[in-house]
């Protein structure tokens, strides 16, 4: 690679990141639905034609944030699954938990990026395919703790109604394969609950009615992982 060349990829990345920090105050100052080019490239000094360069279009740059939020408590998930794996051996249930806190305390520390990625959609913005792969990360470190168990000690298998079935089946087949369908349809459900739950502590909604919410939390992700089968300790 040439120095020119070298020097032109840095300045690229630099650029970017800038637009990508700019994009993101205002996301916490104004709300994704107000985001737009023409105000990142004024904050930024730029004319619009050049930030077109890195950023065709307004769907463009928001797409970038979501993948780097998707990425970023998808990578918080993963190092606390390993960290807990590493520290003492720890069984699933245990590394459930921990997995569950940290997408808990990555939201408490992103709020604005976590309301982009699980909050209300963007009036008008359709999420390309490219935000598939990350986005699954938290899904996938939760169904890899609960293969762990199943290969391991087994699983509890949680009820399924029969009408239900089917669709269990086809979702492990789609993302689970090898889980039994009971498992999979809890799984489902309790990531569902997972968001909720984080959500009603960013939101507000846990006001004046959870005050220790270490605590709470806790004890709810262990229920959580009670509910897909997974062992005590």
């Amino acid at each position: 690679m040439s120095t020119v060349r070298g020097a032109r990829e840095r300045a690229r990345i630099e650029v970017t990141a800038a637009i990508k920090d700019e994009a993101r105050r205002m996301l916490a100052a104004e709300g994704a639905a107000k985001l737009s080019l023409r105000a990142v490239a004024r904050e930024l000094g730029m004319v619009s034609s050049a930030l077109y360069r890195y950023f065709p279009s307004r769907d463009e740059l928001l797409t970038a944030l979501i993948v780097d939020a998707y990425d970023s408590v998808g990578a918080a998930a993963e190092q606390a699954d390993a960290h807990a794996l590493a520290a003492d051996g720890a069984p699933p249930r245990a590394r459930w938990i921990a997995v569950c806190e940290a997408v808990r305390t990555w939201a408490l520390d992103h709020p604005h990026e976590y309301s982009l990625i699980y909050g209300s959609p963007v009036p008008g913005y359709s999420a390309p395919v490219d935000t598939v792969g990350p986005a699954s990360r938290v899904g996938n470190t939760l169904i890899g703790i609960i293969r762990a168990a199943h290969a391991g000690r087994g699983l509890a298998l949680p009820p399924l109604p029969a009408a239900l079935r089917p669709e269990a089946v086809r979702m492990t087949a789609d993302f689970a394969e090898g889980l039994p369908p009971e498992v999979t349809a809890a799984l489902v459900a309790a990531w569902a609950q997972l968001v909720g739950l984080v959500s009603f502590e960013l939101f507000g909604q846990f006001n004046r009615v959870v005050e220790d919410r270490d605590t709470f939390f806790t004890h709810a992700a262990d229920q959580l992982a009670h509910g897909v089968g997974l062992p005590t300790a």
